[in-house]
């Protein structure tokens, strides 16, 4: 088998593709790897998510990476993907190894690598682990027992919250959110990410409410734990019924956040950025490029403008985004997935700090998160977005892409066509800021198929003639 690392690790089945035996093959790649580049002795940090048999295979890791000679960092329970990757620079480690899947349906998990800088793996590095993984998948793997590793020092077990969250307390104004008074759903949707927007926000008047704390791999009453519209029905309700000011999502690893209004309406991801950025720059006066991928917003375009930073674009995945960020020394980077990394933190998504400075936009405003939107399209303009997921088998794809190669349509929802490009995908631009964008994803079998506009009308007719030209 030829593992491949997609927009963000590598993913499969739990049983068929996602097996102990291929979990140790990217276990001994990552210590080949850090080996060849002179970082095995400053050792790896490895941790998991809530799903099913995630520890089992996390201690797999560890077997090997420990039998390689590789001093490993365990954690001693499932933390999200953000409080593992921070303690990789808390400890100094050489790379970090997190047995997820993120927001993938319950069947997944998944191998996520990171490097000595905390953030996801770039191109580069991927290629250069995928060579090592494929170098010893055939060969036998050094296993050492958790116990005889812990007795000649190579495994250490540790507990990656404390860190994390002194480090998260000194990027934001805990006391003035614990003292807003503010009332807050938090769907943890099963994840690893339960408990720690709680933990961060109490002893104040502020409630937090948590629905979905519990470990369940299941996720049972949402398709995957996704922080989107269709998996937060519970949540959509209960801010409504509780009269709360707002409700924050977390996806499975907690590297995502979705945002409901306290109407209980879900704020699309294309908006949750912009209102992050109009908080950095305009709030809390601060100034630097931004980094956002293709599928995000164009308001962000316009608030570069408006405040005179520069915004640089890049194909889906933080993988492409993290690395800018260092390079430019970026305020902020954002994608459409709803993932968003700051300036100050780890180059990485977090949805639970995003949720943090989402509170403290509410609390230094405010306002309440349907009237930031409104001050947002005063600021820019309306602008709505959808997306549409289309499974597809895998036999289908090069006749799909061909299809769009050779398609050149003049107008999409009564709109011209006024630009083209094929940086992720095939993205047609229209007269006056519109956009669609057909492409495949890099974690799942799916088609995926973006639209902005300035009316939902708009964008629901560009979802379906977008996806007309694909033939889906």
């Amino acid at each position: 088998m030829v593992i491949r690392f997609g927009t963000d690790g590598w993913r499969g089945i739990i049983g068929w593709d996602f097996t102990a035996h291929n979990v140790r093959a990217c276990a001994r790649g990552v210590a080949r790897l850090l080996a060849r580049s002179d970082l095995a002795s400053r050792g790896l940090v490895v941790g998991y998510d809530t799903r099913f048999a995630s520890e089992s295979f996390a201690a797999e890791v560890a077997q090997v990476t420990t039998g390689s000679g590789v001093r490993t960092l365990l954690c001693e329970r499932a933390a999200p993907t953000p409080t593992v990757s921070y303690n990789i620079v808390h400890h100094q480690a050489g790379g970090g190894a997190i047995i997820t899947a993120s927001h993938n349906p319950a069947p997944w998990s998944g191998f996520k690598y990171k490097p000595d800088y905390a953030g996801s793996a770039s191109p580069q590095v991927i290629e250069a682990l995928e060579a090592e993984i494929q170098g010893a998948i055939q060969e036998p793997f050094p296993l050492l027992s958790l116990a005889a590793a812990r007795e000649q020092h190579l495994l250490l077990d540790i507990d990656p919250a404390p860190p994390y969250l002194d480090h998260i307390a000194r990027l934001v104004d805990l006391p003035s959110l614990r003292a807003s008074g503010l009332t807050v759903g938090v769907d943890a949707m099963f994840g690893a990410g339960a408990g720690y927007l709680s933990r961060l926000l109490a002893g104040g008047s502020l409630r937090v409410t948590e629905l979905h704390a519990e470990r369940n791999p299941l996720f049972p009453g949402m398709a995957q734990p996704e922080p989107v519209a269709h998996n937060l029905a519970e949540l959509l309700r209960w801010v409504p019924t509780h009269k709360a000011d707002v409700g924050i999502a977390l996806d499975g690893d907690a590297d995502r956040v979705g945002l409901v209004d306290e109407k209980g309406r879900f704020i699309p991801t294309l908006q949750v950025f912009p209102l992050l950025a109009l908080y950095l720059l305009e709030v809390r006066g601060e100034r630097g490029p931004i980094i956002k991928s293709l599928t995000m917003s164009r308001m962000v375009e316009r608030l570069g403008e408006l405040y005179s930073v520069p915004v640089h674009e890049t194909p889906v995945g933080f993988k492409y985004i993290g690395p800018l960020m260092m390079e430019h020394g970026a305020l902020a980077g954002g994608e459409e997935s709803g993932g968003y990394g700051f300036r100050g933190h780890i180059p990485e998504r977090d949805g639970i700090l995003s949720g943090l400075l989402l509170l403290d936009l509410m609390v230094r405003t405010g306002k309440r998160p349907s009237e930031l939107v409104e001050m947002l399209f005063a600021k820019v303009g309306p602008h709505f977005y959808d997306r549409l997921d289309v499974p597809f088998a895998p036999e289908q794809r090069a006749s799909t892409q061909e299809r769009l190669a050779s398609r050149r349509p003049t107008t999409l929802a009564g709109r011209r066509v006024v630009g083209r490009d094929n940086l992720d995908g095939t993205r047609f631009l229209l007269e006056g800021g519109g956009w669609a964008l057909v492409r495949f994803s890099g974690t799942e079998p799916l088609l995926r198929i973006y639209a902005e506009a300035e009316s939902p009308q708009r964008v629901q007719r560009l979802l379906d003639d977008a996806r007309a030209l694909a033939g889906v």
